[in-house]
């Protein structure tokens, strides 16, 4: 059986690669997309996520553009990190796929409730603001989701205030309806994906898999580990959103501990921190997990696998 999922994201150079792993996976089945402003503007990384269909052949699947700001809070981008179009480095093709004409929250909405109980899986790669309002307009949905395996987070530091992970801190009041939704949740957060670096030595082994998709990897990463060597001092830049896909795909390779979960949304210091329980074994019916060790060298593995899955595809052909 395959693991069906939504990928809720805003590509985002790390997004275009979960997408990636995503489709060329054989253990998972991508049943949708939707995107959420976060490392840029909406409109920026929709077009971005169309792009990305087009490089890797994803057809077949609805595409659909969800909340253009944070539930309270002001738009906050991470142009630094991503650039200007959000997904700076490789020259992106022109989208062919046509959106979807539901907004991203009635799509996740309709997909989840209109399958059996248990076999959607929520993997949110940006901020959780179209999360939340979905389990917020849709009361049922909590109970019908099989779990939500998020990129955000982390239980000892942050990387956009020193308490604070971008994705929680853009939307903490979003973040805080999702971890505290009574559905089963999995928080791959810094401590995790800071051990998911593109060192030269994988991305020799992407590059060797010499597709137009392996290219395009590269180029992403190009860009994104100069723009990390610059702001945040990394040697090779982490790749952060694909580890919740990897986890979902093989929960062996993310190795994870339950502990309660929130958000803090009030400290003057601390807003949007996630606060991770850890001073002993979680309590009985504890719903929330966190990752914590990273099997490095089977999650690249992953990565190149996809790829080579995929193939070449031909971008010059309309694949709609």
């Amino acid at each position: 059986m395959t693991e069906k999922i939504i990928l809720d994201c805003d590509p985002g150079h790390d997004d275009a690669i979960a997408m990636l792993l995503a489709h060329g996976n054989p253990e998972i089945e991508l049943i949708a997309v939707t995107t959420v402003a976060g490392n840029q503007t909406l409109e920026k990384v929709t077009r971005n996520a169309l792009s990305v269909a087009r490089v890797a052949g994803i057809t077949g699947i609805p595409f659909a553009a969800g909340c253009s700001r944070p539930l309270v809070r002001t738009v906050e981008i991470a142009a630094d990190i991503h650039g200007e179009s959000g997904l700076d480095g490789p020259a992106l093709p022109e989208p062919t796929i046509r959106l979807d004409p539901r907004h991203a929250v009635d799509l996740i909405i309709d997909e989840v409730m209109r399958r059996e109980p248990g076999t959607v899986t929520l993997v949110p790669t940006g901020s959780l603001t179209n999360i939340a309002l979905a389990a917020r307009k849709e009361p049922k949905l909590a109970e019908r989701v099989k779990r939500v395996v998020l990129m955000g987070g982390g239980y000892h530091t942050g990387n956009w205030t020193a308490t604070a992970e971008f994705n929680i801190l853009v939307d903490p009041e979003a973040a805080h309806i999702v971890f505290n939704e009574p559905w089963e949740l999995i928080m791959v957060g810094l401590d995790l994906t800071h051990q998911a670096l593109a060192t030269p030595e994988v991305m020799a082994k992407v590059a060797a898999v010499g597709t137009g998709p392996a290219k395009f990897v590269c180029e992403l990463i190009d860009f994104f580990g100069s723009a990390y060597k610059q702001e945040q001092g990394f040697d090779a830049p982490p790749v952060h959103d694909p580890c919740a896909v990897a986890w979902v795909i093989d929960p062996s390779v993310v190795a994870t501990r339950r502990a309660p979960l929130d958000i803090e949304l009030t400290g003057t210091l601390t807003r949007g921190m996630t606060v991770a329980d850890l001073r002993g074994p979680a309590p009985e019916g504890c719903r929330t997990s966190v990752a914590t060790e990273l099997d490095h060298e089977r999650f690249w593995e992953l990565i190149v696998d996809a790829l080579q899955r995929i193939g070449e595809v031909d971008t010059s052909q309309d694949p709609s």
